[in-house]
Protein backbone atom coordinates (compact mmCIF):
# COMPACT_ATOMS: atom_id res chain seq x y z
CA UNK A 1 0.00 0.00 0.00
CA UNK A 2 1.28 3.53 -0.73
CA UNK A 3 2.79 5.48 2.10
CA UNK A 4 -0.19 7.82 2.40
CA UNK A 5 -2.37 4.73 3.04
CA UNK A 6 -0.40 4.05 6.22
CA UNK A 7 -0.79 7.67 7.26
CA UNK A 8 -4.56 7.58 6.73
CA UNK A 9 -4.82 4.38 8.76
CA UNK A 10 -2.68 5.88 11.52
CA UNK A 11 -4.74 9.05 11.78
CA UNK A 12 -7.99 7.06 11.65
CA UNK A 13 -6.71 4.79 14.40
CA UNK A 14 -5.81 7.76 16.60
CA UNK A 15 -9.24 9.28 16.04
CA UNK A 16 -11.01 6.01 16.82
CA UNK A 17 -8.91 5.55 19.97
CA UNK A 18 -9.90 9.03 21.11
CA UNK A 19 -13.55 8.05 20.73
CA UNK A 20 -13.31 4.55 22.20
CA UNK A 21 -11.44 5.46 25.37
CA UNK A 22 -14.10 7.65 26.96
CA UNK A 23 -16.84 5.42 25.55
CA UNK A 24 -15.27 2.41 27.27
CA UNK A 25 -15.33 4.24 30.59
CA UNK A 26 -18.99 5.14 30.07
CA UNK A 27 -20.02 1.62 29.00
CA UNK A 28 -18.29 0.13 32.03
CA UNK A 29 -20.37 2.41 34.21
CA UNK A 30 -23.53 1.27 32.40
CA UNK A 31 -22.59 -2.40 32.87
CA UNK A 32 -21.76 -1.87 36.53
CA UNK A 33 -18.11 -2.99 36.33
CA UNK A 34 -14.73 -1.30 36.66
CA UNK A 35 -13.50 0.67 33.59
CA UNK A 36 -10.52 -1.63 33.06
CA UNK A 37 -12.83 -4.45 32.00
CA UNK A 38 -14.20 -2.34 29.16
CA UNK A 39 -10.69 -1.23 28.15
CA UNK A 40 -9.49 -4.86 28.11
CA UNK A 41 -12.41 -5.83 25.88
CA UNK A 42 -11.67 -2.93 23.54
CA UNK A 43 -8.03 -3.91 23.13
CA UNK A 44 -8.96 -7.55 22.46
CA UNK A 45 -11.55 -6.63 19.86
CA UNK A 46 -9.27 -4.19 18.06
CA UNK A 47 -6.39 -6.68 17.93
CA UNK A 48 -8.33 -9.82 16.97
CA UNK A 49 -10.83 -8.52 14.44
CA UNK A 50 -8.33 -7.53 11.70
CA UNK A 51 -7.04 -11.14 11.67
CA UNK A 52 -10.46 -12.75 11.33
CA UNK A 53 -12.96 -10.14 10.13
CA UNK A 54 -13.69 -9.03 6.56
CA UNK A 55 -14.60 -5.35 6.85
CA UNK A 56 -12.03 -2.62 6.29
CA UNK A 57 -13.77 -0.24 8.64
CA UNK A 58 -15.40 -2.33 11.40
CA UNK A 59 -14.19 -1.42 14.89
CA UNK A 60 -14.93 -4.16 17.42
CA UNK A 61 -15.20 -2.80 20.95
CA UNK A 62 -17.75 -2.59 23.78
CA UNK A 63 -21.13 -1.23 22.69
CA UNK A 64 -23.87 0.51 24.60
CA UNK A 65 -26.51 -2.14 23.83
CA UNK A 66 -24.29 -5.01 25.01
CA UNK A 67 -23.34 -3.01 28.10
CA UNK A 68 -27.04 -2.61 28.88
CA UNK A 69 -27.53 -6.39 28.71
CA UNK A 70 -24.54 -6.88 31.01
CA UNK A 71 -26.04 -4.37 33.44
CA UNK A 72 -29.14 -6.53 33.89
CA UNK A 73 -26.99 -9.64 34.38
CA UNK A 74 -24.71 -7.86 36.84
CA UNK A 75 -27.74 -6.81 38.84
CA UNK A 76 -28.93 -10.43 38.82
CA UNK A 77 -25.73 -12.26 39.74
CA UNK A 78 -22.83 -9.83 39.96
CA UNK A 79 -19.93 -9.13 37.56
CA UNK A 80 -18.84 -12.77 37.57
CA UNK A 81 -22.11 -13.78 35.93
CA UNK A 82 -21.73 -11.02 33.35
CA UNK A 83 -18.26 -12.26 32.38
CA UNK A 84 -19.61 -15.81 32.11
CA UNK A 85 -22.29 -14.50 29.77
CA UNK A 86 -19.62 -12.96 27.53
CA UNK A 87 -17.67 -16.22 27.46
CA UNK A 88 -20.70 -18.37 26.56
CA UNK A 89 -21.83 -15.87 23.93
CA UNK A 90 -18.40 -16.05 22.30
CA UNK A 91 -18.62 -19.84 22.20
CA UNK A 92 -22.08 -19.63 20.59
CA UNK A 93 -20.69 -17.27 17.95
CA UNK A 94 -17.99 -19.79 17.07
CA UNK A 95 -20.56 -22.59 16.84
CA UNK A 96 -22.72 -20.46 14.56
CA UNK A 97 -19.72 -19.77 12.34
CA UNK A 98 -18.83 -23.49 12.19
CA UNK A 99 -22.41 -24.28 11.17
CA UNK A 100 -22.17 -21.56 8.50
CA UNK A 101 -25.45 -19.86 9.41
CA UNK A 102 -24.14 -16.44 8.49
CA UNK A 103 -26.42 -16.54 5.44
CA UNK A 104 -29.22 -15.43 7.75
CA UNK A 105 -27.69 -11.97 7.63
CA UNK A 106 -28.71 -11.74 3.97
CA UNK A 107 -32.33 -11.67 5.08
CA UNK A 108 -31.82 -8.16 6.43
CA UNK A 109 -32.89 -6.02 3.49
CA UNK A 110 -31.10 -2.91 2.28
CA UNK A 111 -33.98 -0.58 3.21
CA UNK A 112 -33.65 -1.87 6.77
CA UNK A 113 -29.93 -1.16 6.82
CA UNK A 114 -30.39 2.33 5.40
CA UNK A 115 -33.09 3.27 7.88
CA UNK A 116 -31.07 1.76 10.72
CA UNK A 117 -27.88 3.58 9.71
CA UNK A 118 -29.52 6.98 9.43
CA UNK A 119 -31.50 6.69 12.68
CA UNK A 120 -28.48 5.39 14.56
CA UNK A 121 -26.36 8.27 13.28
CA UNK A 122 -29.03 10.74 14.36
CA UNK A 123 -29.39 9.13 17.80
CA UNK A 124 -25.62 9.18 18.36
CA UNK A 125 -25.45 12.85 17.45
CA UNK A 126 -28.41 13.74 19.67
CA UNK A 127 -26.82 11.93 22.60
CA UNK A 128 -23.81 14.26 22.33
CA UNK A 129 -25.94 17.35 22.94
CA UNK A 130 -25.94 17.10 26.77
CA UNK A 131 -22.13 16.98 26.69
CA UNK A 132 -22.12 20.16 24.61
CA UNK A 133 -24.54 21.81 27.01
CA UNK A 134 -22.54 20.77 30.06
CA UNK A 135 -25.38 18.84 31.72
CA UNK A 136 -25.80 15.22 32.79
CA UNK A 137 -26.71 13.08 29.74
CA UNK A 138 -28.90 10.66 31.66
CA UNK A 139 -30.14 7.29 30.41
CA UNK A 140 -33.20 6.04 28.61
CA UNK A 141 -34.84 6.76 25.29
CA UNK A 142 -34.10 9.67 23.00
CA UNK A 143 -37.43 11.26 23.89
CA UNK A 144 -36.52 11.19 27.58
CA UNK A 145 -33.06 12.53 26.81
CA UNK A 146 -34.40 15.44 24.76
CA UNK A 147 -37.09 16.17 27.34
CA UNK A 148 -34.47 16.25 30.08
CA UNK A 149 -32.24 18.45 27.95
CA UNK A 150 -35.05 20.93 27.43
CA UNK A 151 -35.98 20.88 31.12
CA UNK A 152 -32.38 21.65 32.06
CA UNK A 153 -32.24 24.68 29.76
CA UNK A 154 -31.67 27.16 32.63
CA UNK A 155 -28.64 25.11 33.72
CA UNK A 156 -26.89 24.91 30.36
CA UNK A 157 -23.24 25.76 30.79
CA UNK A 158 -22.18 28.68 28.65
CA UNK A 159 -18.46 27.87 28.57
CA UNK A 160 -19.14 24.25 27.54
CA UNK A 161 -21.50 25.41 24.80
CA UNK A 162 -18.98 27.93 23.53
CA UNK A 163 -16.13 25.40 23.50
CA UNK A 164 -18.25 22.75 21.79
CA UNK A 165 -19.54 25.18 19.16
CA UNK A 166 -16.03 26.48 18.47
CA UNK A 167 -14.68 22.94 18.15
CA UNK A 168 -17.44 21.93 15.74
CA UNK A 169 -16.95 25.11 13.69
CA UNK A 170 -13.21 24.43 13.54
CA UNK A 171 -13.80 20.83 12.41
CA UNK A 172 -16.18 21.96 9.65
CA UNK A 173 -13.71 24.63 8.53
CA UNK A 174 -10.82 22.17 8.40
CA UNK A 175 -12.90 19.43 6.79
CA UNK A 176 -14.24 21.60 3.98
CA UNK A 177 -11.34 23.98 3.66
CA UNK A 178 -7.83 23.29 4.86
CA UNK A 179 -8.21 19.49 4.91
CA UNK A 180 -8.60 19.50 1.14
CA UNK A 181 -5.10 20.91 0.77
CA UNK A 182 -3.52 19.06 3.69
CA UNK A 183 -4.89 15.57 3.20
CA UNK A 184 -2.16 14.07 5.36
CA UNK A 185 -3.58 15.97 8.36
CA UNK A 186 -7.30 15.10 8.58
CA UNK A 187 -9.58 17.49 10.42
CA UNK A 188 -10.46 14.88 13.05
CA UNK A 189 -6.85 14.37 14.07
CA UNK A 190 -6.11 18.11 14.19
CA UNK A 191 -9.14 18.76 16.39
CA UNK A 192 -8.31 15.81 18.68
CA UNK A 193 -4.71 16.97 19.17
CA UNK A 194 -5.81 20.54 19.85
CA UNK A 195 -8.34 19.25 22.38
CA UNK A 196 -5.65 17.25 24.17
CA UNK A 197 -3.36 20.28 24.23
CA UNK A 198 -6.04 22.71 25.40
CA UNK A 199 -5.77 21.91 29.15
CA UNK A 200 -2.09 22.89 29.02
CA UNK A 201 -3.18 26.41 28.00
CA UNK A 202 -6.47 26.85 29.83
CA UNK A 203 -7.58 24.77 32.78
CA UNK A 204 -11.14 23.62 31.93
CA UNK A 205 -11.96 22.95 35.57
CA UNK A 206 -11.67 26.65 36.40
CA UNK A 207 -14.40 27.29 33.85
CA UNK A 208 -16.56 24.41 35.06
CA UNK A 209 -16.10 22.37 31.87
CA UNK A 210 -16.42 18.59 32.31
CA UNK A 211 -13.51 16.35 31.40
CA UNK A 212 -13.22 12.66 30.56
CA UNK A 213 -11.73 11.96 34.00
CA UNK A 214 -9.19 9.52 35.44
CA UNK A 215 -9.56 5.75 35.49
CA UNK A 216 -7.56 2.84 36.90
CA UNK A 217 -5.83 0.23 34.78
CA UNK A 218 -4.93 -3.37 35.41
CA UNK A 219 -4.68 -6.50 33.28
CA UNK A 220 -6.29 -9.52 34.99
CA UNK A 221 -5.15 -13.08 34.30
CA UNK A 222 -7.38 -15.63 32.51
CA UNK A 223 -10.15 -16.65 34.83
CA UNK A 224 -12.95 -19.22 34.63
CA UNK A 225 -16.15 -17.86 36.21
CA UNK A 226 -17.14 -19.52 39.46
CA UNK A 227 -20.92 -19.84 39.40
CA UNK A 228 -23.43 -22.30 40.74
CA UNK A 229 -25.67 -24.40 38.52
CA UNK A 230 -28.59 -21.97 38.68
CA UNK A 231 -26.43 -19.04 37.59
CA UNK A 232 -24.98 -21.01 34.68
CA UNK A 233 -28.50 -21.92 33.63
CA UNK A 234 -29.43 -18.23 33.52
CA UNK A 235 -26.26 -17.52 31.53
CA UNK A 236 -27.14 -20.11 28.89
CA UNK A 237 -30.68 -18.74 28.70
CA UNK A 238 -29.47 -15.17 28.11
CA UNK A 239 -26.53 -15.90 25.81
CA UNK A 240 -28.65 -16.39 22.62
CA UNK A 241 -30.28 -13.01 23.21
CA UNK A 242 -26.91 -11.30 23.59
CA UNK A 243 -25.68 -13.09 20.46
CA UNK A 244 -28.67 -11.80 18.48
CA UNK A 245 -28.14 -8.26 19.72
CA UNK A 246 -24.42 -8.24 18.97
CA UNK A 247 -24.81 -9.87 15.56
CA UNK A 248 -27.70 -7.61 14.55
CA UNK A 249 -25.77 -4.49 15.50
CA UNK A 250 -22.43 -5.71 14.15
CA UNK A 251 -23.70 -7.15 10.87
CA UNK A 252 -25.83 -4.05 10.37
CA UNK A 253 -22.73 -1.88 10.75
CA UNK A 254 -20.50 -4.12 8.61
CA UNK A 255 -23.00 -4.58 5.81
CA UNK A 256 -24.05 -0.92 5.78
CA UNK A 257 -20.46 0.21 5.33
CA UNK A 258 -19.88 -2.50 2.72
CA UNK A 259 -22.87 -1.30 0.70
CA UNK A 260 -21.59 2.26 0.85
CA UNK A 261 -18.10 1.34 -0.35
CA UNK A 262 -18.72 -1.70 -2.56
CA UNK A 263 -16.59 -3.98 -0.35
CA UNK A 264 -17.24 -7.72 -0.05
CA UNK A 265 -17.91 -9.07 3.45
CA UNK A 266 -18.50 -12.60 4.73
CA UNK A 267 -21.08 -13.19 7.44
CA UNK A 268 -19.58 -16.51 8.57
CA UNK A 269 -16.17 -14.95 9.08
CA UNK A 270 -17.78 -12.08 10.96
CA UNK A 271 -19.36 -14.63 13.29
CA UNK A 272 -15.96 -16.23 13.84
CA UNK A 273 -14.31 -12.86 14.53
CA UNK A 274 -16.99 -11.85 17.03
CA UNK A 275 -16.83 -15.29 18.63
CA UNK A 276 -13.07 -15.26 19.14
CA UNK A 277 -13.11 -11.70 20.50
CA UNK A 278 -15.93 -12.34 22.96
CA UNK A 279 -14.57 -15.72 24.05
CA UNK A 280 -11.18 -14.23 24.91
CA UNK A 281 -12.78 -11.16 26.46
CA UNK A 282 -14.89 -13.36 28.72
CA UNK A 283 -11.86 -15.40 29.77
CA UNK A 284 -10.01 -12.27 30.94
CA UNK A 285 -13.15 -10.73 32.46
CA UNK A 286 -13.94 -8.22 29.74
CA UNK A 287 -17.23 -6.79 28.48
CA UNK A 288 -18.92 -8.10 25.32
CA UNK A 289 -17.72 -6.54 22.08
CA UNK A 290 -19.30 -5.88 18.71
CA UNK A 291 -18.82 -3.77 15.63
CA UNK A 292 -20.46 -0.56 16.79
CA UNK A 293 -21.69 1.76 14.07
CA UNK A 294 -20.39 4.99 15.56
CA UNK A 295 -16.75 3.88 15.89
CA UNK A 296 -16.85 2.01 12.57
CA UNK A 297 -18.30 4.99 10.76
CA UNK A 298 -15.77 7.22 12.48
CA UNK A 299 -12.96 5.00 11.21
CA UNK A 300 -14.18 5.29 7.65
CA UNK A 301 -14.91 9.01 7.89
CA UNK A 302 -11.50 9.68 9.42
CA UNK A 303 -9.84 8.22 6.33
CA UNK A 304 -9.11 4.56 7.14
CA UNK A 305 -7.92 2.58 4.13
CA UNK A 306 -7.50 -0.89 5.65
CA UNK A 307 -7.90 -2.98 8.79
CA UNK A 308 -4.59 -1.61 10.04
CA UNK A 309 -6.59 1.27 11.49
CA UNK A 310 -7.83 -1.13 14.19
CA UNK A 311 -4.27 -2.09 15.12
CA UNK A 312 -3.27 1.57 15.31
CA UNK A 313 -6.32 2.29 17.47
CA UNK A 314 -5.30 -0.55 19.82
CA UNK A 315 -1.75 0.76 19.94
CA UNK A 316 -2.95 4.28 20.69
CA UNK A 317 -5.30 3.01 23.39
CA UNK A 318 -2.48 1.02 24.97
CA UNK A 319 -0.12 3.99 24.93
CA UNK A 320 -2.77 6.29 26.38
CA UNK A 321 -3.55 3.82 29.13
CA UNK A 322 0.11 3.23 29.91
CA UNK A 323 1.48 6.74 29.78
CA UNK A 324 -1.07 9.18 28.49
CA UNK A 325 -4.10 8.54 30.61
CA UNK A 326 -3.57 11.93 32.24
CA UNK A 327 -3.86 13.65 28.86
CA UNK A 328 -7.00 11.73 28.04
CA UNK A 329 -8.47 12.39 31.46
CA UNK A 330 -8.05 16.14 30.89
CA UNK A 331 -9.74 16.11 27.46
CA UNK A 332 -12.83 18.38 27.67
CA UNK A 333 -16.06 16.48 27.03
CA UNK A 334 -17.48 19.23 24.75
CA UNK A 335 -14.46 18.78 22.47
CA UNK A 336 -15.05 15.04 22.24
CA UNK A 337 -18.79 15.50 21.67
CA UNK A 338 -18.18 18.06 18.93
CA UNK A 339 -15.65 15.72 17.28
CA UNK A 340 -18.20 12.88 17.19
CA UNK A 341 -20.86 15.19 15.75
CA UNK A 342 -18.47 16.49 13.11
CA UNK A 343 -17.38 13.03 12.02
CA UNK A 344 -20.98 11.84 11.64
CA UNK A 345 -22.42 15.10 10.28
CA UNK A 346 -22.09 14.06 6.64
CA UNK A 347 -24.47 11.17 7.29
CA UNK A 348 -27.22 13.17 8.98
CA UNK A 349 -29.18 13.95 5.83
CA UNK A 350 -31.60 11.04 5.16
CA UNK A 351 -30.73 11.02 1.45
CA UNK A 352 -30.46 7.23 1.20
CA UNK A 353 -33.73 6.70 3.06
CA UNK A 354 -35.62 9.20 0.87
CA UNK A 355 -34.25 7.68 -2.32
CA UNK A 356 -35.31 4.24 -1.08
CA UNK A 357 -38.86 5.47 -0.44
CA UNK A 358 -39.14 6.53 -4.07
CA UNK A 359 -38.66 2.89 -5.10
CA UNK A 360 -41.78 1.70 -3.30
CA UNK A 361 -42.36 -2.02 -2.58
CA UNK A 362 -40.54 -2.88 0.68
CA UNK A 363 -39.10 0.61 1.12
CA UNK A 364 -41.41 1.21 4.10
CA UNK A 365 -39.04 -1.02 6.10
CA UNK A 366 -36.54 1.85 6.07
CA UNK A 367 -39.03 4.04 7.93
CA UNK A 368 -39.88 1.23 10.35
CA UNK A 369 -36.22 0.61 11.13
CA UNK A 370 -35.54 4.31 11.61
CA UNK A 371 -38.62 4.83 13.79
CA UNK A 372 -37.82 1.76 15.88
CA UNK A 373 -34.28 2.98 16.60
CA UNK A 374 -35.38 6.52 17.43
CA UNK A 375 -38.38 5.54 19.56
CA UNK A 376 -37.33 2.31 21.26
CA UNK A 377 -33.55 2.23 21.00
CA UNK A 378 -30.96 0.66 18.77
CA UNK A 379 -31.49 -2.97 19.74
CA UNK A 380 -35.28 -3.05 19.60
CA UNK A 381 -35.41 -1.01 16.42
CA UNK A 382 -32.94 -3.25 14.61
CA UNK A 383 -34.51 -6.48 15.83
CA UNK A 384 -37.97 -5.22 14.86
CA UNK A 385 -36.81 -4.44 11.34
CA UNK A 386 -35.03 -7.82 11.08
CA UNK A 387 -38.18 -9.65 12.16
CA UNK A 388 -40.26 -7.74 9.62
CA UNK A 389 -37.73 -8.55 6.89
CA UNK A 390 -37.87 -12.25 7.74
CA UNK A 391 -41.67 -12.23 7.86
CA UNK A 392 -41.85 -10.60 4.44
CA UNK A 393 -39.42 -13.16 3.02
CA UNK A 394 -41.39 -16.04 4.53
CA UNK A 395 -44.66 -14.62 3.22
CA UNK A 396 -43.20 -14.27 -0.26
CA UNK A 397 -41.79 -17.80 -0.28
CA UNK A 398 -44.90 -19.34 1.29
CA UNK A 399 -47.33 -17.67 -1.16
CA UNK A 400 -45.46 -17.43 -4.47
CA UNK A 401 -46.99 -16.12 -7.66
CA UNK A 402 -47.80 -18.76 -10.28
CA UNK A 403 -47.33 -17.39 -13.79
CA UNK A 404 -49.09 -18.74 -16.87
CA UNK A 405 -46.71 -18.84 -19.82
CA UNK A 406 -47.33 -18.44 -23.53
CA UNK A 407 -45.25 -18.72 -26.69
CA UNK A 408 -43.73 -15.42 -27.80
CA UNK A 409 -44.52 -14.97 -31.51
CA UNK A 410 -42.95 -17.83 -33.48
CA UNK A 411 -39.93 -18.27 -31.20
CA UNK A 412 -39.21 -21.05 -28.73
CA UNK A 413 -39.40 -18.55 -25.86
CA UNK A 414 -42.22 -18.78 -23.30
CA UNK A 415 -43.04 -15.67 -21.28
CA UNK A 416 -45.63 -14.30 -18.85
CA UNK A 417 -48.94 -13.95 -20.67
CA UNK A 418 -50.03 -10.99 -18.55
CA UNK A 419 -46.89 -8.99 -19.34
CA UNK A 420 -46.63 -9.87 -23.04
CA UNK A 421 -49.78 -9.46 -25.11
CA UNK A 422 -48.15 -11.25 -28.05
CA UNK A 423 -47.74 -14.46 -26.04
CA UNK A 424 -49.97 -17.31 -27.31
CA UNK A 425 -51.37 -20.06 -25.13
CA UNK A 426 -51.84 -23.64 -26.30
CA UNK A 427 -55.28 -25.24 -26.56
CA UNK A 428 -55.71 -28.10 -24.10
CA UNK A 429 -52.32 -27.24 -22.53
CA UNK A 430 -51.69 -25.20 -19.39
CA UNK A 431 -48.10 -23.93 -19.04
CA UNK A 432 -47.27 -22.57 -15.57
CA UNK A 433 -44.19 -21.50 -13.60
CA UNK A 434 -44.01 -20.90 -9.83
CA UNK A 435 -42.05 -17.69 -9.29
CA UNK A 436 -40.37 -18.91 -6.09
CA UNK A 437 -38.58 -22.18 -5.26
CA UNK A 438 -40.91 -24.97 -4.17
CA UNK A 439 -40.38 -26.19 -0.61
CA UNK A 440 -42.40 -27.59 2.27
CA UNK A 441 -44.21 -24.35 3.08
CA UNK A 442 -45.56 -23.49 -0.36
CA UNK A 443 -45.70 -26.57 -2.60
CA UNK A 444 -49.15 -27.81 -1.60
CA UNK A 445 -50.76 -24.40 -2.10
CA UNK A 446 -48.99 -23.86 -5.44
CA UNK A 447 -50.08 -27.24 -6.80
CA UNK A 448 -53.64 -26.76 -5.56
CA UNK A 449 -53.79 -23.48 -7.50
CA UNK A 450 -52.34 -25.12 -10.62
CA UNK A 451 -54.86 -27.98 -10.39
CA UNK A 452 -57.72 -25.49 -10.01
CA UNK A 453 -56.60 -23.61 -13.13
CA UNK A 454 -56.32 -26.89 -15.05
CA UNK A 455 -59.90 -27.82 -14.17
CA UNK A 456 -61.23 -24.33 -14.87
CA UNK A 457 -59.61 -24.26 -18.31
CA UNK A 458 -60.42 -27.93 -18.96
CA UNK A 459 -56.95 -28.72 -20.24
CA UNK A 460 -55.61 -32.21 -20.86
CA UNK A 461 -51.93 -31.53 -20.22
CA UNK A 462 -50.19 -29.40 -17.57
CA UNK A 463 -46.62 -28.29 -18.22
CA UNK A 464 -45.00 -27.34 -14.90
CA UNK A 465 -41.75 -25.37 -15.19
CA UNK A 466 -39.44 -25.89 -12.21
CA UNK A 467 -36.64 -23.60 -13.36
CA UNK A 468 -36.58 -21.66 -10.07
CA UNK A 469 -36.39 -24.76 -7.87
CA UNK A 470 -32.88 -25.98 -7.08
CA UNK A 471 -33.96 -28.95 -4.97
CA UNK A 472 -37.06 -30.61 -3.54
CA UNK A 473 -37.49 -31.57 0.10
CA UNK A 474 -39.58 -34.51 1.25
CA UNK A 475 -42.81 -32.54 1.64
CA UNK A 476 -42.47 -30.94 -1.78
CA UNK A 477 -41.69 -34.28 -3.45
CA UNK A 478 -44.67 -36.03 -1.85
CA UNK A 479 -46.96 -33.12 -2.73
CA UNK A 480 -45.81 -33.28 -6.35
CA UNK A 481 -46.49 -37.02 -6.46
CA UNK A 482 -49.98 -36.49 -5.03
CA UNK A 483 -50.58 -33.72 -7.58
CA UNK A 484 -49.62 -35.96 -10.51
CA UNK A 485 -51.80 -38.78 -9.10
CA UNK A 486 -54.77 -36.48 -8.61
CA UNK A 487 -54.58 -35.11 -12.15
CA UNK A 488 -54.06 -38.58 -13.61
CA UNK A 489 -57.36 -39.64 -12.05
CA UNK A 490 -58.94 -36.67 -13.87
CA UNK A 491 -57.47 -37.86 -17.21
CA UNK A 492 -54.86 -35.10 -17.18
CA UNK A 493 -51.15 -35.49 -17.74
CA UNK A 494 -48.31 -33.59 -16.01
CA UNK A 495 -45.08 -32.80 -17.82
CA UNK A 496 -42.12 -31.27 -15.99
CA UNK A 497 -39.96 -28.67 -17.72
CA UNK A 498 -36.58 -27.20 -16.85
CA UNK A 499 -36.22 -29.45 -13.82
CA UNK A 500 -32.61 -29.36 -12.63
CA UNK A 501 -30.56 -32.40 -11.71
CA UNK A 502 -31.20 -32.39 -7.97
CA UNK A 503 -35.01 -32.03 -8.27
CA UNK A 504 -34.99 -34.81 -10.89
CA UNK A 505 -33.02 -37.05 -8.58
CA UNK A 506 -35.42 -36.38 -5.68
CA UNK A 507 -38.43 -37.10 -7.90
CA UNK A 508 -36.90 -40.33 -9.21
CA UNK A 509 -36.07 -41.59 -5.70
CA UNK A 510 -39.61 -41.03 -4.45
CA UNK A 511 -41.33 -42.37 -7.57
CA UNK A 512 -39.31 -45.57 -7.19
CA UNK A 513 -40.72 -46.06 -3.68
CA UNK A 514 -44.23 -45.78 -5.18
CA UNK A 515 -43.27 -48.07 -8.10
CA UNK A 516 -44.68 -45.57 -10.58
CA UNK A 517 -43.14 -44.21 -13.70
CA UNK A 518 -41.50 -40.82 -13.27
CA UNK A 519 -43.39 -38.02 -15.06
CA UNK A 520 -41.73 -36.96 -18.32
CA UNK A 521 -39.05 -34.31 -17.75
CA UNK A 522 -37.78 -31.92 -20.41
CA UNK A 523 -34.82 -29.60 -20.40
CA UNK A 524 -36.88 -26.77 -21.93
CA UNK A 525 -40.44 -25.53 -21.88
CA UNK A 526 -40.51 -25.59 -25.67
CA UNK A 527 -39.70 -29.31 -25.76
CA UNK A 528 -42.36 -30.02 -23.14
CA UNK A 529 -44.97 -28.10 -25.12
CA UNK A 530 -44.07 -29.99 -28.29
CA UNK A 531 -44.70 -33.21 -26.42
CA UNK A 532 -47.89 -31.82 -24.89
CA UNK A 533 -49.29 -31.00 -28.34
CA UNK A 534 -48.86 -34.62 -29.34
CA UNK A 535 -50.37 -35.91 -26.09
CA UNK A 536 -53.18 -33.41 -25.51
CA UNK A 537 -55.66 -35.37 -27.63
CA UNK A 538 -54.60 -38.79 -26.26
CA UNK A 539 -56.45 -40.98 -23.84
CA UNK A 540 -55.73 -41.24 -20.10
CA UNK A 541 -52.36 -42.81 -19.31
CA UNK A 542 -52.30 -45.62 -16.79
CA UNK A 543 -49.59 -45.70 -14.16
CA UNK A 544 -46.86 -48.12 -15.13
CA UNK A 545 -44.03 -49.61 -13.04
CA UNK A 546 -41.03 -47.36 -12.97
CA UNK A 547 -38.21 -47.98 -15.38
CA UNK A 548 -34.59 -48.22 -14.15
CA UNK A 549 -33.89 -44.68 -15.45
CA UNK A 550 -36.33 -41.95 -16.52
CA UNK A 551 -36.48 -41.02 -20.17
CA UNK A 552 -35.06 -37.53 -20.33
CA UNK A 553 -35.55 -35.29 -23.34
CA UNK A 554 -32.47 -33.68 -24.84
CA UNK A 555 -31.55 -30.03 -24.48
CA UNK A 556 -33.58 -27.49 -26.38
CA UNK A 557 -34.88 -23.92 -26.09
CA UNK A 558 -36.39 -22.14 -23.12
Amino acid sequence: MPRDGWIHDLTAGLTVAGILLPEAVAYAAIAGVAPRYALIAGLIGLCLYPWLGTSRYAIVAPTSSAAAVCASVTAMGGPEMAFALVLVTGALFLCASALRVGFLGAYVSRPVLRGFAWALTLSIVLRQLPHLAGVEPGNGSLARLLDGLAASRPHWHGASLALGAATLALWLLLQHGMARRLRKLPASLIVLLLGLALPAVIDPTTLGIAQVGHFEWGWPSPHWPRLDQTAWQHVFELAPALLMILFAESWGSVRTLALQTGDAVNADRELAALGAANLLSGLVRGLPVGAGFSASMASRSAGARSQRAGFFAALAMGLFIWGGSGWLAALPMPVLAALVIGILSRHLLPTAVVSTLHQGRDAWLAVVAAAGVLVSGVVFGMLLAIVLSLLMALQRFARPVVTELGQLDDSRDYVDCQLHSAARTEPQVLIVRPEEPLFFANTEQVLLDVGRHARDQQVRVVVLSLELTDDLDTTATEALWEFCDRLAKEDRLVLLARAKDRPRAAILRYWKTQRWEMPPCFWSVADAVDAARALSAGARRDHRPIQPEPALAGPGGN
